[in-house]
Order: C-alpha cells, then structure tokens, then sequence
C-alpha cells in the first residue's frame, strides 16, 4: 500500500517592514487612490489619502 498523496501546505511569507513606494495615482471624489509596491518584496496594495492631514488608509492587502 502507497502512502496517501497530501498537498503542501503553502509558505508562509517572510515577515518584515514594508518600504512603500508609491507607482502611480489618481485623484478620486473619496480622495487620492496610490498603487503602491513594496521595494523589498514587491508585494502590492491600494492606499486611499482621504485628506491631506490624515495618514493614507490601505484599501487592499499585500499580494
């Protein structure tokens, strides 16, 4: 008798501080909409800007 066949679990990702790069954007009726990438593991996001004195809000998770 084989052993049964199992999938593999998937990696989990490196865990670290991002270093967002903004690689586009655009301006929006809810604010400014910035594509985003990650210069150490080019993982990608969507940020909104709702306001000038407010910190940018994450629209997306990493991918």
């Amino acid at each position: 008798m084989s052993a049964p066949e199992t999938l593999s679990l998937p990696v989990a990702a490196s865990v670290h501080e991002h270093a967002w790069v903004t690689e586009s954007a655009h301006v929006t009726s809810e604010g400014r909409v910035r594509y985003v990438r990650c210069t150490g593991c080019l993982a990608r996001r969507v940020d909104l800007d709702p306001a000038a004195a407010m910190p940018p809000v994450r629209l997306s998770r990493e991918v």
